[in-house]
């Protein structure tokens, strides 16, 4: 099987492939790990699956944390033995980055274009609801021509609570009611409600300057909760970046 590490600001996401299937997921913190720290917590994983090292054959990395590559590389190299591919400049992925500059766009936000124009035909706009909710717009040419950033639903969150005296860190949630009847409830109301807003405005806008009949995916962590609730979201697929990533690896193997 293919193991497909997706290391984000806040979680890696681990997943074993089989193609596009996604047999095995875990997601861990993205913290500081030790290169042996590193491959305990992969063959730890492998293991309460009752599966070994022997049963990885290929590995791919995106990462948006630089500070963490060199050891997951090492790990992967020392504990299962095979060379990983890191999801970079250089690497084929069969769509154009038509961008100011091609190589700042994160390698997350180019994973989850190819994965959605493998399924879906472009125009396209996928929105990624992760440590910073991203929107990534592919043209009619299935060109990725770029999109926008806005401050994730966890961020929004926290930064109430520690840039306010009086408000408190609250569970994001869908509130019973759009007008909140205690201080929690509002919170929960402005930031659901505010998010619901924000990805219909700019899926919108996005939409119509994509000039087709653009289709709109959504996944990431609060995908399910939030994406489900906008009217312009089509499709919601919570493990697009993992099948985005067993793409580029079957596409470079050639």
């Amino acid at each position: 099987m293919l193991l497909v590490v997706d290391v984000g600001n806040t979680n890696t996401v681990l997943g074993l492939m089989d193609g596009e299937t996604v047999e095995q997921q875990w997601r861990v913190s993205t913290i500081p790990r030790t290169t042996d720290e590193v491959g305990l917590t992969i063959t730890q994983l492998l293991g309460l699956r009752g599966l070994g090292v022997d049963d990885v054959r290929g590995v791919i990395i995106s990462c948006v944390v630089p500070s963490t590559l060199y050891n997951i590389e090492k790990a992967v190299r020392r504990y299962l033995h095979v060379e990983p591919l890191v999801v970079g400049s250089g690497i084929r992925s069969g769509m154009r980055v038509r961008t100011d500059n091609p190589r700042e766009v994160g390698a997350d936000r180019i994973v989850n274009a190819v994965a959605a124009a493998e399924r879906w035909a472009p125009p396209l706009v996928v929105v990624d609801f992760g440590t910073a909710t991203t929107f990534d717009c592919v043209d009619a040419r299935g060109d990725y021509v770029g999109g926008a950033i806005a401050p994730g639903l966890a961020i929004s969150a926290e930064a109430l609570f520690t840039r306010t005296s009086k408000l408190p860190r609250v569970p994001v949630k869908r509130p019973a009611t759009a007008i909140g009847t205690n201080t929690v409830t509002a919170i929960q109301s402005g930031l659901f409600h505010g998010y619901v807003g924000l990805v219909n405005e700019l899926a919108t806008v996005c939409k119509q300057q994509l000039q087709g009949q653009a289709t709109s995916v959504a996944t990431g962590g609060f995908a399910n909760l939030i994406a489900r609730e906008c009217h312009e979201i089509d499709h919601v697929d919570e493990h697009l970046t993992l099948r985005g990533l067993s793409l580029l690896w079957h596409r470079n193997q050639r």
